[in-house]
C-alpha cells in the first residue's frame, strides 16, 4: 500500500458523514471498494476525502446520487458526449432552481399579501373579494381539470 490511507472512522470524521454513508456509497458504486488492513479494517486512499466532499457538495447543489454517479462516471470517461457532462447537467439543474425560485417568489409575495390583508380565517378570507390568496383561480383550475 502506498500513500496515506484512512480507516473508515477517520474518513467519515474528516468529511462529516457517518459510517453507514460510506458503506452506502460503496454499494452505489460512488466509492470503490477499499483495501483491507491485515486486521480487516477498510483503508481508503487519502484523496477519497476530496471525492466525498465533491459528492456532498453536488448533493447540496441539488443533484441526486444517480446524477452525481453519472457525473463522476462522465468525468472518468471523457469520450462520452458533452450532453452527459457537468456543463449540461449544471445548466439543467440551474433551470430547475430558477423555476423553484420563481415559484417561491410567488408564494412569498402571496403570503406577504395575506399577512398585510389581515387574513385570519381561510374560509372567511376565501369568500372575500379582497382576499389575496388565489382560491378562486385554484378552484377554476380544478374545475377545468375535472377534480373537485
Amino acid at each position: 500500500m502506498t500513500g496515506a490511507q484512512l480507516r473508515s472512522g477517520q474518513l467519515a470524521d474528516a468529511v462529516g458523514v457517518n459510517l453507514q454513508t460510506l458503506r452506502y456509497y460503496e454499494r452505489r458504486g460512488l466509492l470503490t471498494a477499499p483495501q483491507r488492513s491485515p486486521g480487516g479494517h477498510r483503508l481508503y486512499p487519502a484523496d477519497t476525502v476530496t471525492l466525498l466532499r465533491v459528492i456532498k457538495t453536488a448533493q447540496r447543489l441539488g443533484f441526486t446520487l444517480d446524477e452525481v454517479a453519472d457525473l463522476l462516471d462522465a468525468g472518468r470517461h471523457r469520450h462520452r458526449g458533452r450532453d452527459t457532462g457537468l456543463q449540461a447537467r449544471a445548466t439543467a439543474e440551474l433551470a430547475e432552481v430558477e423555476q423553484r425560485l420563481r415559484n417561491l417568489t410567488v408564494i412569498r409575495d402571496t403570503l406577504r399579501a395575506a399577512i398585510s390583508a389581515g387574513c385570519d380565517d381561510l374560509v372567511t378570507c376565501a369568500g372575500s373579494s379582497c382576499c389575496p390568496l388565489p382560491f378562486a383561480e385554484l378552484a377554476e383550475t380544478n374545475d377545468r381539470a375535472g377534480t373537485h
